[in-house]
């Protein structure tokens, strides 16, 4: 009996996950298994790995043949010929400490303006119109002259 090291299929439709697996050569790709030996998720970054590495040097010992991509994959492990090459995914951040951190940003003092450009573009010449007064109408402070006294006369007639 040939005896493989290859990788079932688990998971949704694009969304793949495998399991590393030691099964009969004859066997369905998603069928009956001897044993599970490690998982493998290519949708993580880095790609998650996790091999049982003793269980592997077992069966790779008493003979079984692994596939392309179990072979690249445990060459990353270190478990054929080299060294742990193992991209380690980073921590991710706890859920409070962000919520915290957020929540100081939101009382803090606003680091820049809050309108863009474009905004403050179009605010200005506003403010220089506004500034300016009308020629046109008089105003409070100025009293009305004789020749607008009779240009209002004219208008009553």
């Amino acid at each position: 009996m040939a005896v493989k090291i290859r990788l079932k299929r688990m998971g949704k439709i694009r969304t793949p996950f495998y399991r590393i697996v030691v099964a009969d050569s004859r066997t369905k790709r998603d069928g009956r298994v001897i044993e599970e030996i490690g998982t493998y998720n290519p949708k993580t970054e880095p790609s998650t790995i996790h091999v049982q590495s003793e269980r592997a040097q077992y069966w790779l010992g008493v003979g079984a043949q692994p596939t392309e991509a179990v072979a690249a994959i445990l060459k990353l492990t270190g478990d054929i010929g080299g060294t742990n090459t193992l991209r380690q995914p980073e921590p991710k951040a706890d859920k409070a400490e962000l919520f915290d951190k957020a929540l100081k940003e939101m009382h803090a003092e606003p680091k820049a303006e809050a309108t863009t450009k474009k905004a403050k573009k179009a605010e200005e010449p506003k403010a220089e119109k506004a500034e300016e007064p009308k020629a046109e109408e008089p105003t409070a402070d100025e009293t009305p002259t004789e020749d607008a006294a009779e240009a209002t006369a004219k208008d009553e007639a």
